[in-house]
C-alpha cells in the first residue's frame, strides 16, 4: 500500500478544517511548527502543494482542497471501523451533504451536536450523486434540487443535480432557497471597471463550477444577457473553489447566496450586484419516511433544521 505519513495525513486535516496550524495543534498537542513539519512532509511525498501560505494565515490550494476532502472521509471511515470493533454501544448515523456545504456550514457546526448527542456517533461524508435510500450506506442526507410535482417558471436558473435515485419512503424538509449572486474579491474591483449593472461582469473572467454548468448562463439571460466567447474562463470542480478563485482574483464567480452568506467574514470579498431570482430548486434535508420515528435521526434532523434557521437571512453586503 502506497500511504503518506499517517501522523501527517492526521495534522493535514485538522489544519485544512481550521484553515489554521496553530488551533490544529492546540487540537493535537502539538506545536505549530510540528504541525507545518507535518504538512510539509506530506507535500514532499505528494509533490504538490496543499496549502498557500500568508504571514497571518493559510489556504487550501485546489489539490489541497480535493485531497482535505478525501483524507477526511477515510480518516470518518478508520474511525467509524474502530468503534465498530471495540464494540461501542454507540448508535451509528451517516449524513451524506453536498462538499460545499459540507465544508462551509455542517463542519464548523458538528461539536455543537456530538457535544450534546455523545451516544450518537456521526460519520459525515460528501456526494454530489443521487442518494439511494434503498441502500443502508445513507441514514440523512441534504441535497439541492427540484421538488417532485412542483412547476418553476421557465425563467429559473437551471439546477441539474438529482437529489435522490427514488423518491419511495423519502421524506424532504425544505432548508435554503437557492439564489445565485457574482461575488469578486473587493481589490479585483478596484483594479477593473465599476460593476453597476449586470453587462458590466462581462469585462472580467467568469468563474465557472462544473456542478452547475448553466448557472452564468441562466442568470446572465435573466437579464437580457449571453456568455461572451472568451478563451480565459476558468472551471473549478465546486463551488467553495469558486469562491476561493474569485477571492484570489482570478476573476468573478456565481454562486448560490446561501454560501456568501456562511463563507467565512472576509472584508475583501462582496457581491457587487443583487440577488433576487430563485433557481428551479432548493436546499432540502432528506430522510427515509419509514424512519420518521427513530429517535436518533429525528435528532439530527431537528437540529440541523434549526441551524438552518439561524442563517442569516436578506441580501448579502454588496461593495
Amino acid at each position: 500500500m502506497r500511504l503518506p505519513p499517517l501522523l501527517s495525513l492526521k495534522a493535514f486535516e485538522a489544519a485544512a478544517r481550521h484553515l489554521s496550524f496553530t488551533a490544529a495543534g492546540s487540537e493535537l498537542h502539538l506545536t505549530q511548527g510540528a504541525i507545518s513539519r507535518h504538512v510539509k512532509l506530506l507535500e514532499t511525498y505528494l509533490k504538490a502543494k496543499l496549502f498557500t501560505r500568508y504571514i497571518r494565515r493559510v489556504e487550501l490550494t485546489e489539490i489541497g482542497q480535493e485531497y482535505f476532502l478525501s483524507v477526511q472521509n477515510a480518516l470518518l471511515d478508520i474511525e467509524r471501523a474502530t468503534i465498530s470493533a471495540r464494540r461501542d454501544s454507540r448508535r451509528r448515523i451517516t449524513l451524506d451533504v453536498l462538499p460545499t456545504l459540507n465544508s462551509l456550514w455542517v463542519m464548523p457546526r458538528l461539536a455543537s451536536f456530538t457535544e450534546a448527542h455523545p451516544n450518537i456517533e456521526l460519520r459525515l461524508v460528501s456526494s454530489i450523486s443521487p442518494v439511494d435510500f434503498r441502500t443502508h450506506e445513507v441514514d440523512v442526507a441534504i441535497r439541492v434540487g427540484r421538488f417532485p410535482g412542483r412547476r418553476y417558471p421557465k425563467r429559473c436558473p437551471r439546477i441539474e443535480l438529482e437529489m435522490v435515485g427514488s423518491w419511495k419512503d423519502v421524506t424532504a424538509q425544505y432548508l435554503f432557497p437557492d439564489v445565485l449572486i457574482p461575488v469578486i474579491s473587493r481589490k479585483l474591483l478596484e483594479q477593473g471597471r465599476p460593476i453597476e449593472a449586470p453587462a458590466d461582469l462581462l469585462s472580467y473572467r467568469l468563474i465557472h463550477t462544473a456542478s452547475r454548468r448553466y448557472a452564468w448562463g441562466d442568470w446572465l439571460a435573466n437579464h437580457g444577457l449571453r456568455v461572451p466567447a472568451r478563451s480565459d474562463q476558468l472551471d473549478f470542480g465546486h463551488f467553495f473553489m469558486a469562491i476561493r478563485g474569485a477571492k484570489d482574483c482570478k476573476g468573478v464567480a456565481i454562486v448560490p447566496r446561501i454560501f456568501f452568506e456562511i463563507f467565512p467574514h472576509d472584508p475583501d470579498l462582496v457581491c457587487p450586484l443583487p440577488g433576487e431570482i430563485e433557481s428551479a430548486g432548493a436546499y432540502y434535508l432528506l430522510t427515509r419516511e419509514s424512519q420518521s420515528d427513530d429517535p436518533c435521526i429525528r435528532l439530527l434532523a431537528e437540529w440541523i433544521l434549526a441551524e438552518a434557521e439561524h442563517v442569516a437571512g436578506g441580501p448579502p453586503a454588496q461593495a
